[in-house]
């Protein structure tokens, strides 16, 4: 007699996470027949759902293979699975799964996909003269190419995206249709014949007559032009990065003096010519991400000394598009690859845009015809030896990737961030999702960039906001476009306090903590400038429980751009009255100019007080020579730090101290006075600023200690902008650790600003239990 048949069962399973865009729907296709399972797969506006119907135990094995198999750019959160009535009709074996129509009958809940560097296969025959892809700058596949740049919508399918227009030939819908290739169900999927183009421009917007846009793009960067180059996310700026007249050319043209350009060198080995690659910085590079990552740059480097002026590391990646694998390739060199725009405006993104306001800088385009729904800058990373790696600017290749919050918010909500390096949250129940990089909302085309992206996630993820939350300053433009906000709850949220919760929430911390937020500028809750604050508290509130000694910023923000005013006020704090110019500096800064400064920093009306930390090193950065005037934010401190890396030891028995008054309030005045007596003895600089980080970081560390002995906490957080110094962080967190405390460092989001408006959801989401008038 044969043996029956085994009974057969019906799943039904939602899968929830990264889900959509990433090759899922044909992966469970696969899978499914391969485990000889009836059914149907589609996406939907919450992700991914499914039924399978056959044998229990090779339902069970499907279901565990779902997720131990899944596609590599997939991000699987859950998979709530729920016994069904069998379909009539419908048994197992090969034909009977299906992937059908993508549906959509409620509120948008999906999770997009950010952008992903082009993968192995692609690459082999974007390369290989037989095929028919040979070449052709847009190829992709589920496992590769663009995904947050171009959705307009969800699902993700190609009518919601930018390649809506581009209508598939033969041969890309039969790969499209075909469950066993690699583009089933790949959206972007097209071809030379069938999708986006790239066209060379000359600076007047005039075509260039050439069969090979690329390869002519290719000679004339090695002949010292610049080009503006149309990525996934916007347009770079890129020159030879050897080439000293180009690159200087570049500096003065886009009005960028002393920041650092980012190159993109063709590959790993080009790579290792620039930067010191230890393991981790590796696998940042070669990542799908593919960010900028920061790294110690090689003696004698191959690139021009105009790239990166005064800065012990360099910017590098590697290409993440198949055009930008092509130019790199035809140009055999890094190339210097930064963001296309005039310096602080936001990239461009549009061609007519980039033609407008890049044709004073580039000699020439290369543009294309699939359009960028969302303006995206790269992202910067740094690795850290022995630690996680350390963001710091968030955007292409990681969002829209949400983030947990650790209390769920009850009504969706709207953070609106900072004004610096701006991000903006868009939060429901206890997903995340942080924007992102805006820039400085100074600038009117940042503000707008601001409020269109606003519009943008807020469809994307269906969040209606009931509750917006702004920083406590008033004159923020993030604050006011809060305030214009109508049929919402307001929720004020000090500036580092933000800091300190994004750094719990981050790490899935409710518990009180001791945070050393440590940044430039910051509004305080007594009206001064606040920006070396030891704070204890969590993530519905915080007690201020120590800080930097604070002095006057001679002329208010005008500081920021002059250090050696700064300088002027600290040692004018440090002796108790305004001190000459001191003899070192009198080549830099004339007795006049300082003489008057000193005079007015005495003056409450011009000079308001700060706390912060980051003035402090820009005023130390200037005693010991670095930029007087700086030309972007933070550059002081960035070369006090380049100095200190540069010294042949970390100096421990240099005499400065930073003591710690009245319980917690450290006071750098007898440091600050050290500093100018070694100075003015002769000791070289490096090794000043060597022994002012030494001695920073040893008071952070006791301030910590002694925080958190006092209050029974063994909890510690590190952020705010001065904390991508990375010597001040490895000696605070190893100093900490030492002490026997754990130290939470922001690692998915940057300690720099960009963390703001995620901190504000979490204070929001964490506030809201306690103040029922909001439910």
């Amino acid at each position: 007699m044969s043996s029956a048949a085994p009974p057969l069962v019906r799943t039904r399973a939602r899968v929830c996470g990264t889900v959509q865009g990433v090759g899922f729907r044909p992966f469970a296709y696969r899978l499914a027949h391969e485990e000889r399972l009836a059914g149907y797969v589609l996406n939907d506006e919450h992700g991914v759902l499914l039924e399978v119907q056959g044998p229990a135990d090779a339902v069970q094995r499907f279901l565990r293979r779902l997720r131990a198999e899944a596609p590599p750019l997939a991000a699987i959160d859950s998979v709530e699975c729920e016994a069904i009535a069998l379909a009539v009709g419908s048994g197992s074996g090969d034909g009977g799964f299906t992937i059908i129509d993508s549906r959509r009958s409620g509120s948008a809940d999906a999770l997009v996909t950010a952008d992903a560097a082009t993968c192995p296969d692609c690459l082999a025959e974007l390369g290989d003269p037989a095929d028919r892809r040979f070449r052709y700058p847009f190829i992709n596949c589920t496992n590769c190419g663009p995904r947050f740049t171009i959705v307009r919508d969800v699902p993700y399918d190609r009518p919601q995206t930018t390649m809506a227009s581009f209508v598939m030939c033969a041969d890309c819908r039969r790969e499209y249709e075909d469950p066993l290739d690699r583009r089933f169900h790949a959206q972007p999927n097209a071809c030379p014949r069938c999708g986006p183009s790239v066209q060379a421009l000359y600076a007047d917007g005039s075509p260039v007559q050439t069969v090979d846009p690329i390869a002519w793009a290719a000679q004339r960067l090695a002949a010292g032009a610049i080009a503006a180059v149309k990525g996934l996310g916007g347009f770079h700026l890129a020159c030879d990065a050897a080439d000293e007249r180009a690159v200087a050319a570049l500096r003065a043209r886009k009005h960028r003096d002393d920041k650092p350009f980012a190159l993109m060198a063709p590959d790993l080995d080009a790579a290792a010519t620039l930067v010191s690659l230890d393991p981790g910085t590796r696998a940042l590079l070669t990542s799908p991400a593919r960010p900028i990552v920061l790294a110690p740059r090689r003696h004698r480097t191959p690139v021009a000394a105009a790239v990166a002026p005064a800065a012990s590391e360099l910017g590098v990646m590697l290409p993440y598009s198949p055009l930008h694998h092509l130019l790199l390739g035809d140009c055999g060199r890094a190339l210097v690859m930064t963001s296309g725009n005039l310096s602080d405006e936001p990239i461009a993104f549009r061609d007519d845009d980039a033609l407008r306001r890049l044709r004073v800088i580039a000699d020439l385009f290369l543009v294309h015809d699939r359009l960028i729904e969302t303006r995206t800058d790269d992202s910067v990373v740094r690795s850290r030896r022995g630690m996680r790696s350390l963001m710091l600017r968030r955007s292409r290749g990681y969002v829209p990737a949400p983030l947990k919050l650790p209390v769920a918010s009850p009504r969706p909500l709207l953070a609106c961030g900072a004004q610096q390096k701006n991000t903006f949250c868009v939060a429901r129940g206890d997903r995340a999702w942080v924007s992102h990089h805006v820039g400085d909302l100074e600038h009117a085309a940042t503000l707008r960039a601001f409020r269109e992206g606003i519009e943008h996630f807020e469809r994307l993820f269906a969040v209606v906001p009931d509750v917006v939350v702004h920083d406590l300053h008033p004159q923020y433009l993030s604050t006011q476009y809060a305030l214009e906000r109508d049929g919402v709850k307001l929720v004020a949220v000090q500036h580092h306090h933000a800091h300190l919760a994004a750094g719990l929430a981050e790490h899935g911390v409710t518990a009180p903590a001791v945070g050393a937020i440590f940044d430039g500028t910051g509004y305080g809750e007594d009206g001064t400038i606040w920006g070396g604050e030891l704070l204890v508290g969590d993530l519905q509130g915080f007690e201020r429980a120590g800080w930097l000694w604070p002095v006057r910023m001679p002329g208010g923000t005008a500081a920021i751009r002059q250090p050696w005013r700064m300088a002027a006020a600290w040692l004018a704090a440090a002796h108790g009255e305004p001190q000459p110019v001191p003899d070192y500096l009198r080549d830099r800064v004339s007795a006049r100019r300082w003489d008057a400064i000193a005079a007015i920093g005495a003056s409450a009306a011009v000079s308001p007080l700060t706390s912060s930390i980051g003035r402090l090193f820009d005023a130390v950065g200037a005693l010991c020579g670095t930029a007087a005037e700086v030309s972007y934010e933070g550059q002081a401190a960035v070369e006090l730090e380049t100095l200190a890396w540069a010294a042949p030891g970390r100096r421990r028995d240099a005499g400065y101290e930073i003591p710690l008054l009245d319980g917690c309030v450290l006071d750098p005045r007898g440091a600050v006075r050290s500093v100018c007596a070694e100075l003015e003895s002769g000791v070289d600089a490096a090794s000043v600023a060597a022994a002012f980080h030494v001695a920073v970081a040893d008071a952070t560390i006791a301030a910590l200690t002694r925080l958190a002995g006092a209050r029974g906490l063994d909890t510690v957080v590190l952020a705010g902008g001065v904390f991508q110094n990375r010597l001040l962080l490895e000696s605070v967190a190893r100093g900490a650790i030492d002490a026997g405390l754990r130290v939470l460092v922001p690692e998915r989001l940057p300690p720099n600003d960009g963390a703001i408006s995620y901190g504000q959801a979490a204070i929001a989401a964490a506030r809201w239990r306690g103040l029922s008038d909001w439910v």
